[in-house]
């Protein structure tokens, strides 16, 4: 499959849902902000931002995602940027900064997530404020991710059919390794591979605290529910000091 039609892949199997609600709520609290969307993928959450009257900017290292957002209705709100937390403009103060998604788990890497969120707190204003979700490791839901619950068939923007499952390695050092299967129009068939990072809820608040932030929350579902809730999420919710 090309980088176009797994962009498109990408987009008929992420609909709106409670966690896009979150996080435009939790933007909207405070109305006309300069918002950082890092790790933005094909900008859903993005371009809904801006069309709530917010100065946007959407990163992600992802080129074939990034074509995807700035072929979207809503797309020229937006300033688009290829890369990293890298290439955050410096020249900006954000009020907010977000990373939908469980992008933060994909950022694997120990270094790269501590500079990452060192970035993240530099691009800040005094008093902005961070959101990010990632999978609760307590919750174990690498054990769900086989064949036999993640089958699916996705029907893309040009009538193309994909069928994808999943499949997951046992967590190792707060690891999973997930391989994505995919078969295009029933008969070229490949797969992606990636490894995630399971962090616990006192990781994520020690890494937090070294990066420079305040922990407002971290909550364990879309409704504000407690860590361990059942819900599989740690949603973490911090701010720059004044």
């Amino acid at each position: 499959m090309t980088g176009s039609q797994l962009a498109a892949l990408y987009d008929a199997g992420n609909q709106w849902s409670a966690d896009d609600d979150f996080f435009l709520a939790f933007v909207n609290e405070r109305p006309s902000s300069r918002v950082l969307d890092l790790g933005c993928g094909t900008g859903r959450m993005t371009i809904a931002v801006a069309a709530d009257g917010h100065t946007v900017v959407g990163i992600d290292p992802n080129a074939p995602s990034l074509a995807a957002a700035r072929g979207k209705h809503g797309a020229v709100d937006v300033t688009w940027i290829d890369g990293t937390s890298a290439a955050i403009p410096q020249e900006i103060k954000f009020d907010v900064a977000i990373m939908t998604a469980h992008v933060a788990q994909a950022i694997n890497d120990d270094g790269d997530w501590h500079r990452t969120l060192a970035d993240v707190n530099r691009a800040l204003a005094p008093g902005g404020r961070l959101a990010f979700d990632t999978r609760d490791p307590a919750a174990r839901a690498w054990e769900s991710w086989n064949p036999a619950t993640t089958r699916r068939t996705h029907t893309l923007s040009d009538g193309s059919t994909v069928e994808t499952w999943l499949e997951s390695t046992p967590e190792i050092d707060g690891l999973v390794t997930l391989t994505e299967h995919r078969v295009f129009n029933g008969s070229s068939g490949e797969k992606g591979i990636s490894v995630l990072a399971f962090r616990t809820e006192d990781q994520l608040r020690h890494d937090l605290n070294l990066a420079g932030f305040e922990v407002d929350h971290i909550l364990g579902g879309w409704a504000g529910e407690d860590v361990g809730s059942g819900q599989g999420e740690l949603i973490a919710l911090a701010r720059k000091p004044r």
